[in-house]
């Protein structure tokens, strides 16, 4: 079972914004180190508690600290960039550092009005995704009227993050897909969306079969309270974004604690939790083992955060370990 991880650069009270852009550099060597599969970046603009805007500088910086390990975008989000830059900012990477630079795209607009006005983006507007997205892979693979340049022997794979309608998109692209949120939890049973995208998946090069990658928050510690207690500061957080509109950076738990909880976000930082796969090692191979079964996935994206960087760390070799043969 292949492993990786998803960081998103995660701003910590008290700390200049720099510190999430070193650590997500460190964090990625940490990762190599334990033979994870791949380390992804994402892209947020404008964001309190996000640091990283732009993909494509901080997988340059990451690249030039690591040898081996897959670096990718978790992803470029489409609607706020023009096929052909998108195209030439990974081709560049993928010259850089061959074979070990992935294109994971999505299509979600900014995260407020001012932010969507701010690039250029109307809530409104048609959704161009499916023709943008075949735009950007001509463009990979050389076949547009336009060349982007470098050109390199192989182009970056690309992935697309999908929702529900986005998992039609893939299917017909003949993609790859990386899964989270709503759909893993929707049932007990096989995912319906995921067994639509395995039976329209139309191959395509570089892609002759379908391949799910889920993504969602895995904690690992020495007691399920205490890998409980280390998800509570990621899980505050979106709880203060439902009711100020603004994701703030992540604050310790003795903060957290100390301040008062409305009975709506106790509610929110619960079902936040449960929505992730935390425990002892032993709990937490238990349940992936079981959401694996359910999905029929190849991956797994780790999305986790905690404002302890040391227990994060911790985590990441604990879940490093689960599937080492």
């Amino acid at each position: 079972m292949k492993l990786s991880i998803l960081d998103r650069s995660r701003t910590r009270a008290g700390a200049p914004d720099a510190a999430a852009l070193t650590g997500s550099i460190e964090r990625a060597v940490h990762a190599e180190q334990r033979g994870f599969h791949r380390f992804w970046v994402a892209e947020h603009h404008a964001v309190p508690g996000i640091a990283s805007g732009s993909p494509p500088v901080l997988l340059a910086a990451i690249g030039a600290h690591t040898d081996r390990i897959r670096l990718g975008s978790g992803g470029v989000m489409l609607p706020n960039h023009q096929p052909l830059v998108v195209a030439e900012q990974f081709l560049m990477l993928g010259a850089m550092y061959p074979g070990r630079i992935d294109l994971g795209v999505g299509r979600s607009l900014g995260f407020t009005t001012p932010v969507r006005e701010a690039l250029r983006r109307d809530r409104n507007a048609p959704d161009t995704f499916v023709d943008d997205l075949d735009e950007l892979r001509r463009y990979l693979e050389g076949g547009a009227p336009v060349t982007a340049r470098p050109r390199v022997d192989t182009a970056p794979p690309m992935f697309v993050l999908a929702t529900r309608r986005g998992l039609d998109f893939a299917a017909r692209a003949g993609l790859p897909v990386v899964v989270g949120g709503p759909i893993l939890g929707s049932t007990t049973g096989k995912i319906p969306e995921l067994e639509r995208y395995r039976d329209n998946f139309v191959p395509s090069p570089g892609n002759r079969k379908p391949y799910v990658v889920i993504s969602l928050e895995v904690m690992i510690a020495h007691s399920a309270d205490a890998a409980r207690e280390l998800l509570l500061p990621e899980a505050w957080a979106l709880a203060v974004s439902s009711r100020t509109g603004e994701f703030p950076a992540l604050e310790p738990v003795s903060a957290i604690c100390d301040q008062p909880w409305t009975p709506r976000m106790r509610e929110q930082i619960d079902a936040s939790i449960e929505s992730s796969i935390h425990g002892t090692p032993d709990e937490v191979r238990d349940e992936l083992d079981s959401l694996f079964a359910r999905t029929g996935a190849e991956e797994l994206l780790a999305s986790t955060s905690t404002f302890d960087r040391e227990a994060l760390f911790e985590s990441d070799r604990k879940l490093s370990l689960l599937y080492r043969q």
